[in-house]
Formats: structure tokens, sequence, C-alpha cells
């Protein structure tokens, strides 16, 4: 197997990985939404997950490589893919070289916050961490439209999470690990935020300096882009569901 191939195959793998990890902590959403992961190589190809599969489904061999126009390289029957749900990855694919994946979802937790006027508020330690590293997209209808995939690139800018408004979630990242870590970080402080709304009593903030701080504190230690946490992940779905890796 050449350098190439090798690396196809793991990118293949873990994105795999992903998908069923999404899955695992309730994050999927029936066959919707999509993670998606560029190839190695100078054409600009893409993995994604065949349209009808769900989450915890996937497997590396499955998934399906398409072209920045959502062209599907494979032209066999199962490698269909969602083309409304592609207009969100091939825009940011396209519009920021410096990732390889990108993840979209549509929780619950997520979908209450980018409904909430204000956004994600620094109420929690795992909010805190995301301060002022959060960008946010306005609700302009399903997808279809491949001119929003400008406005996209423009409203997310250099950050690697963002907020689609009255819609969902979306996490970019250098490699299929730091894109994961970045949504489970986010969908939990979303699901904080709710939980902790829903007790009816005043919220407590802290200071601008503290949030500020803290977040200085997480970047500093760059947890989302250690391996640590991927591999541990890995570890629990080599015991729970290795077939992913098929």
């Amino acid at each position: 197997m050449d350098n190439d191939a090798s690396r196809e195959w793991e990118i293949r793998c873990d994105l795999a990985a992903a998908y069923r990890l999404i899955a695992h902590f309730c994050m999927d959403d029936l066959i919707a939404t999509h993670l998606s992961a560029r190839l190695p190589g100078g054409e600009h190809r893409f993995l994604l997950n065949p349209y009808g599969t769900m989450f915890d489904e996937v497997t590396a061999s499955s998934l399906v490589v398409v072209d920045p126009e959502t062209h599907v390289i494979e032209e066999e029957e199962e490698s269909k893919i969602n083309i409304a749900g592609f207009t969100i990855h091939s825009a940011v694919h396209m519009g920021r070289k410096d990732t390889q994946c990108v993840m979209h979802t549509h929780t619950v937790a997520g979908i209450a916050v980018a409904a909430q006027e204000q956004g994600l508020l620094p109420l929690s330690q795992k909010s805190m961490i995301l301060y002022g590293g959060i960008a946010y997209h306005d609700y302009e209808g399903i997808a279809l439209n491949l001119d929003e995939r400008e406005r996209l690139v423009r409203d997310l800018g250099g950050k690697d999470l963002m907020i689609l408004r009255n819609h969902g979630l979306l996490t970019v990242g250098r490699t299929v690990s730091e894109a994961f870590l970045n949504m489970y970080q986010l969908e939990l402080a979303c699901r904080i935020q709710i939980a902790a709304m829903q007790g009816g009593q005043k919220i407590i903030l802290p200071s601008e300096h503290v949030v500020a701080y803290t977040a200085a504190q997480c970047k500093h230690n760059r947890y989302n882009q250690s391996q640590r946490p991927w591999a541990a992940l890995k570890r629990r779905l080599d015991r729970i569901s290795p077939d992913y890796a098929t």
C-alpha cells in the first residue's frame, strides 16, 4: 500500500470512528447531518457517509468519495449522498484549506442554544473554554442554495466552532480527532446551558476577566489537539463497536 493509500485508509478509519462516536454520545439525527474529511493528494476529494446510512452503521470502507461540487466519484447505487447536507461541508472545505474535517449536528441542545438570542453563554467551564472562539451564521433555509457557501465561510472566518442559528452546530479541525473533540465540548456546553436554564433560578456568570483567563488556560493546554483523548475513545470503540474499521 503506497503512502497516499495508507493515509487515506487511516483517515477513513478515523472518520468512521467519529460517526460511531457521534451516535454513541447521542449527537446523531437518524440519517441527517454529516461528518466529512479531506483526502490527501492534489485533487479536492472528500469523504462523506452514503445517504440513508445510520451513523452507527458507517464503516471505513462504506464512506463515499466526492468532489467539491458534490459529484460522487464512485457511481454505485449505494454511493448516493445528501446534496443539501454537503453544501455546508463543501463550503468549509473549499474556504478553509487549513482544515481536514468538518462536522455538523442537529442535537436538541445545540438547536435550542442556536435559537436563543444571546447564543452560548459563559456559564460553565465547558463554555468558558470556548469563549471568543465561536462564530455564528444566520439561518437561510434548507442548505440547497450553493450561494450560501460564501456567507458560511465568511461567517466562520478563522474560527473552529460555529453555531448555525435555528439549525445546529458545526466544528472543524486539522484532524478528525480535533473536529470531534471540538464538537463534543461545544455540545456539552450547550447541554449544560439548557439544563441550567431549566432550573428556574438566576444564572451566575463569572466576570469577563475570569472567562477570558479560563479560555486562555485551555488554549495553552491544547487539549482538543491531543491524541490522548482520541486514542482512549477509539479503545472504547474497539470494545463496543470494532467493525467501524472494516
